[in-house]
């Protein structure tokens, strides 16, 4: 696993030089999916646990599809609780996504189970992160200084609390979530409303003036939309999803389909 942990750490130099990384996304749980979506040659893989059905244990699974591949994976579990950091990390994750980071505390809490001591307080075990044993000390000593933490900023308390969370050394990224920063504007869905931009951009400006990278989601990954978006001053961009892709595929169907009946009822 020693070259693991090489490419852990080039990617989390790559966040901390701010430079252009590019990430993908899966919300299906076969790894088959992981497989296929891992040979265009991403950065990294995420695995969103949060609004999916996705168990640790079929994590494990997408975890060593994307590294099979030679892709590096991040999940994002589905709550700040150990109970989902820990196993995700024993499964050999190369760092971690956490939704809904809104105070310091958030982030001196998650820092102290995602890190080994002294950094942190996360428990020495065996798994397959450690090569099931055979790769324990490499692992253990190179997680905390390779390793990739990045944080969602999806609520105007984040937003407002944006210096305080990217104050920490070992937050490497931040990443903005705009449909739930419009639903705490109250303004749900509404991703091109003027607040919702305007508190988007102060996350970017935060993470430009102290050197953080700072990135989201598209949910259409056209060359278009990746400039426009490294235009507002990201840095990386997670271009789309298994999910999307699947359903703007089915949704152009459904009109092809239509369509097509439409023009036999009508000779």
């Amino acid at each position: 696993m020693l070259n693991q942990c090489h490419s852990r750490a080039a990617l989390k130099k790559k966040f901390q030089n701010r430079e252009r990384v590019f990430g993908g996304w899966v919300s299906y749980a076969h790894p088959s999916i992981t497989e296929t979506i891992a040979m265009a040659g991403f950065d990294f893989i995420a695995i969103d646990m949060e609004h999916s059905t996705i168990s640790v244990e079929q994590a494990q699974r997408i975890i060593a599809a994307c590294q099979g591949e030679g892709t590096l994976c991040l999940p994002r579990p589905v709550s700040h609780s150990n109970d989902w950091i820990k196993p995700l990390l024993e499964s050999g994750a190369d760092g971690l996504i956490i939704q809904m980071v809104n105070t310091a505390e958030d982030v001196k809490n998650l820092l102290s189970n995602i890190k080994y001591p002294p950094k942190g307080c996360r428990s020495f075990g065996v798994n397959r992160a450690q090569g099931y044993g055979f790769d324990f000390d490499s692992y253990v000593k190179g997680w905390n200084e390779s390793s990739t933490f990045i944080i969602q900023v999806e609520s105007i308390n984040a937003v407002q609390n944006i210096n305080e969370l990217i104050s920490f050394e070992d937050v490497d990224s931040v990443m903005v979530g705009p449909y739930d920063i419009s639903g705490s504007l109250g303004v749900p869905g509404q991703l091109k409303h003027p607040d919702v931009i305007k508190a988007s951009k102060r996350v970017i400006d935060a993470c430009a003036r102290k050197g953080k990278s700072c990135g989201t989601q598209l949910a259409e990954a056209t060359e278009e939309n990746v400039k426009q978006l490294f235009d507002l001053g990201y840095t990386y961009a997670i271009l789309s999803s298994d999910l999307f892709v699947l359903w703007k595929w089915a949704e152009s169907m459904k009109t092809l389909i239509h369509s097509m009946k439409c023009k036999d009822e009508n000779k």
